[in-house]
């Protein structure tokens, strides 16, 4: 996983910062969406790695199946991914992308795990203490987790934040056997 995303950080980058200066984050977003969509696709990552084609013949075919839904640029980036060998890196340029956008846009998506569901304002309230706390937008996604005891599971980013009956006991048995 590192690694793969050491491969495409600079391919994520670069259409970062194009996007930024072109003023078109959200049009490269639901482009780089659609293109790692694409790339998972069964029959995509067959050709993708099919040795009879050329790198050329690959981001042709890519292209064709994607359709009008790229503009030229983006049509042109993956070009320059198949000329490189890296179109199976596509959904990992398109996560690490969506990172950099939220960085700028100062927004973060929190996925939240409880045991039952909550009510709007008790999710409201969470939404607006993390946005306090990690000083950004937040957009929460609520999920149940009918594993969990009771409690919650805040995921934010690389941050997690675990309030949960089990995540509690897993700690006080931690501290009595240390």
């Amino acid at each position: 996983m590192a690694e793969l995303t050491t491969l495409a950080r600079p391919y994520a980058k670069a259409a970062f910062e194009f996007a930024l200066a072109a003023n078109q984050l959200q049009a490269w977003s639901d482009m780089l969406a659609l293109a790692a969509v694409v790339a998972q696709q069964d029959g995509i990552s067959e050709v993708l790695g099919s040795p009879a084609m050329t790198t050329q013949e690959k981001g042709s075919a890519f292209t064709e199946v994607c359709g009008d839904k790229l503009n030229d640029k983006a049509a042109n980036f993956v070009r320059i991914l198949a000329d490189n060998q890296r179109l199976p890196l596509l959904p990992e340029i398109f996560q690490l992308f969506e990172l950099m956008k939220s960085n700028q846009e100062k927004s973060i998506d929190v996925e939240v795990a409880t045991a039952f569901p909550l009510s709007g304002d008790l999710e409201n309230k969470l939404a607006e203490a993390l946005s306090a706390k990690l000083d950004r937008d937040v957009n929460v996604h609520s999920a149940v987790d009918k594993a969990l005891l009771g409690g919650a599971v805040i995921r934010a980013g690389d941050t997690l934040i675990d309030g949960s009956v089990r995540g509690r006991l897993a700690k006080l048995a931690e501290a009595m056997n240390s």
